[in-house]
């Protein structure tokens, strides 16, 4: 009985433990309660505001000293190129998958769904900010107004824009610019440690989160249009676990190992169903695996951008259940097309919830004959798909960070197995948290 007691104590004093724990409160509420499950939307939205606030000067001081400390600048470009080649391969390997599991399975066909019979004003919102996803906004938006205004937009994009410029420029000023860079490491250990403060709320965040999702789309929506969600979680699930799978194994490791390391993060995402809400964790673990940190600086904050994984098969799974739904006949060159500027619109989509309706509104203008009216059959279950958007999201950035890091000879493999192993870390976490047990 006195080893169970502290068994015990260990698990109630896990963040993952109190975040489950709220998702599970948090569904409750919406189904027994959702007039309160209604009002306690702010909760969420509250929590995911207050690490978005933290993103910015995270990813920049990440980066920025990350750069500095390499000894040559081309091992910057080096890491980009690896990184972008493997976002590239995977990111379209999704949009396939999406598209093959769309044209089998099928899950809109029979609906019979006349589109001048759907809502299109509901998506009125969705298709306005369709429209700043073209390749010159796209451009645009990587460039702030300001050095200082980059940290303040809230554009993971031009964060990263500043920070490559600015650590590339410490890299290039040398020893002079040392006490610079000194300085940014010491705030970079006070940020990590004010995230730890944060994730504090993680519960009280996913809660709420749960509680209005619940609570708004009532019991029945957790199944409603229950083939086109069961085949989009199983897509992703295939995904992860096979593809992403094969390639941990490929690199060294096991996905499920990963997983279990990732779990209190998971769980966060799962909650506020944004991947945002986790980013800086994911940095600080990927770190304490033994990724260097030049290429977690790198990776993870471009991999949100540039690598989503679950987005992507949404895109063109979702595009295929609205033909499918409304009777629309799509060619094999009109899905071709589909695919290509599926893999523009996806680029630089934020990691929150309703970026992927954008990008699909923005992806169905190119089949003039698709109703993007269409949309509005999905908008009810949009929000739980989303959730598996962003786990799938993020579980792909985390092997991407290990794969990168391991290509370029700067992964600690030690410290790797402990970490997947759930072993004692040496080192004190940045983040002041402590490490899961085993």
């Amino acid at each position: 009985m006195e080893g169970q007691a502290p068994a015990r104590r260990r698990t109630f004093g896990q963040l993952y433990f109190w975040v489950l724990a709220a998702i599970a409160a948090g569904v409750l509420t919406g189904i027994f309660l959702p007039d309160l499950g209604k009002s306690l939307e702010p909760l969420g939205t509250g929590f995911i505001k207050l690490v978005k606030m933290i993103i910015g000067p995270v990813i920049f001081l990440t980066i920025v000293t990350g750069i500095a400390g390499m000894r040559e600048l081309s091992a910057v470009g080096r890491v980009a190129g690896k990184a972008f080649a493997y976002f590239l391969f995977f990111s379209t390997l999704a949009l396939v998958v999406g598209l093959v599991i769309g044209n089998l399975v099928q899950p809109g066909a029979g609906m019979h769904v006349n589109p001048a019979t759907l809502d299109a004003s509901k998506i009125h919102g969705y298709e306005e900010k369709a429209h700043a996803q073209t390749i010159s906004g796209f451009v645009l938006d990587i460039i702030p107004v300001t050095l200082v205004s980059a940290l303040t937009g809230g554009s993971i994009l031009q964060v990263l824009f500043v920070a490559i410029l600015f650590g590339i420029t410490l890299a290039m000023v040398g020893e002079p610019a040392r006490p610079v860079t000194d300085l940014l490491e010491r705030l970079g250990l006070v940020v990590f440690r004010l995230v730890g403060v944060l994730m504090l709320a993680a519960p009280v965040g996913a809660f709420g989160a749960m509680a209005f999702v619940v609570g708004s789309q009532g019991a029945k929506s957790l199944i409603s249009l229950g083939a086109l969600v069961a085949t989009f979680y199983l897509t992703s699930l295939v995904f992860v676990l096979v593809v992403l799978g094969t390639v941990a194994r490929l690199a060294g490791f096991s996905i499920l190992r990963l997983i279990r390391y990732l779990k209190a993060e998971l769980l966060l995402v799962l909650g506020t169903s944004s991947s945002e809400s986790a980013l800086p964790a994911l940095m600080d673990k990927m770190e304490r695996a033994g990724c260097a940190r030049p290429v977690v600086g790198l990776v993870v904050p471009t991999g949100y951008s540039f690598n989503l994984d679950g987005t992507n098969i949404y895109m063109t799974l979702a595009a295929l259940f609205i033909a499918q739904a409304t009777g629309t006949p799509l060619s094999l060159e009109q899905q071709v097309s589909l695919l290509l500027v599926a893999m523009l619109t996806s680029k630089g989509a934020a990691g929150v919830t309703g970026a992927g309706f954008v990008t699909l509104a923005a992806t169905l203008s190119v089949v003039p004959s698709l109703p993007v009216a269409g949309m509005a059959l999905i908008l009810g279950v949009d929000r739980f798909m989303s959730e598996c958007r962003s786990l799938t999201n993020f579980i792909g950035n985390a092997v991407a960070t290990v794969v990168v890091a391991r290509w370029e000879g700067a992964l600690d493999r030690d410290a790797l197995d402990r970490a997947l192993r759930a072993a004692p870390d040496p080192g004190p976490a940045r983040m002041g948290l402590e490490a899961d047990p085993d």
